[in-house]
């Protein structure tokens, strides 16, 4: 299961939005066969690959073990069922991490399987793979993505200089890592604020990718303008807007944009985006793993709406003193109101230190 995992690692940033799956198939004298990775959307499945790669080095599958990384699919999507190229194969037993959380799934390849008379285990490697999807499962599962904000900041946790200068901040090579965070999201999301002060593309450039993930502007009134850098990278563009402006929308929408009206319906929230309505809208369009980079207000906002899962942050070895923070949410009154995080992982990507924190009890879906 471990060489199946390598596997499901490999397609980080080309299976969404299906999930990373990696598949490896093993004779019962322990050789490996076939091995394979979920490919590109409309592609190919890992176990339709491994399948292939055994047939291309000769293998007979017949009465071998399939180590998946997610229960293979039973029903007819972009691709064919992977459960019937494994029955076909003649695939004796097959062990899976987990069970697929997609209702069109949920347990049915397995049925399928054992009703074919394959051996089916259920459980090695379920915490990696579940990690590896967590966006996958939190769409099917709560209907929305998850939800990581990137943020790099100095020692004392300013994000830019009270003028507003940020570039740059933390090194060359933290840059680099967060470029690589992006590209394994399926959508980047920025706030107006961000795009009138920076003009930034917030693609992917600093590491090489097979995608570019899609961008997500929460845009109130439609104020980006038509030259924006953010139209370079030629790549997939959903605006978020509150304020109807029909003629703005058919501008951007004439450069390939979407535009999507979702005002805020409760009181105070009259000319915003409603930020829970546009995550639910979200999921519905495939969207597994939002990337956030914006300014310390729309990331005030969605943390304070509760709408963030964990947070990216790289920390300089600097101190900036004044400037502007990472999170507008306060101030608290109580101690007992502080925002409660889990320690995922600590790392020094140059000369500087990369947390992930996840709210806690975050990921319990």
């Amino acid at each position: 299961m471990r060489d199946a995992l390598d596997a499901a690692r490999i397609a980080l940033m080309l299976a969404p939005p299906n999930p990373r799956v990696g598949c490896v198939i093993v004779s019962a004298e322990g050789q490996l066969l076939g091995t394979g990775s979920t490919q590109r959307t409309g592609g190919p499945h890992a176990e339709i690959m491994a399948l292939r790669d055994a047939e291309t080095r000769g293998n007979n599958v017949a009465g071998a073990t399939a180590y998946v990384t997610l229960e293979p699919c039973s029903h007819q999507g972009r691709t064919g069922p992977c459960c019937d190229a494994l029955i076909a194969a003649g695939i004796k037993k097959v062990v899976a991490s987990l069970t697929d959380p997609n209702p069109k799934v949920g347990g049915k390849g397995f049925e399928r399987l054992r009703a074919a008379g394959i051996e089916v285990e259920v459980g090695p490697g379920a915490t990696e793979s579940r990690e590896l999807n967590i966006g996958f499962f939190s769409r099917m599962v709560r209907g929305t993505p998850w939800v990581r904000m990137k943020m790099a900041a100095s020692l004392d946790g300013q994000t830019a200089l009270e003028n507003g200068t940020s570039q740059w901040i933390t090194s060359a090579p933290a840059r680099a890592d967060g470029h690589a965070w992006r590209a394994r999201a399926c959508a980047v999301l920025t706030g107006i604020g961000t795009v009138l002060e920076d003009n930034p593309r917030l693609d992917v450039r600093e590491v090489d990718t097979p995608r570019q993930p899609q961008l997500v502007v929460v845009d109130s009134r439609l104020e980006t303008p038509l030259d924006a850098h953010l139209f370079i990278a030629g790549r997939a563009i959903t605006f978020y807007a509150a304020v109807p402006n029909d003629a703005k929308k058919a501008a951007l929408e004439a450069r390939g944009a979407t535009v999507v009206y979702c005002p805020g319906r409760q009181p105070g929230t009259e000319g915003k985006v409603d930020l829970a309505a546009m995550l639910r809208d979200l999921a519905t369009r495939e969207i597994n793993e939002v990337h956030v980079e914006a300014g310390h207000k729309l990331n005030g906002s969605l943390v304070r709406e509760g709408l963030v899962d964990e947070f990216l942050l790289y920390l300089a070895p600097k101190l900036l003193g004044a400037g502007r923070g990472m999170v507008n949410i306060g101030p608290l009154a109580e101690l007992s109101q502080a925002i409660e995080l889990e320690f995922r992982e600590t790392a020094m990507i140059g000369p500087d230190l990369r947390i992930l924190a996840r709210i806690s009890g975050r990921d319990r879906f």
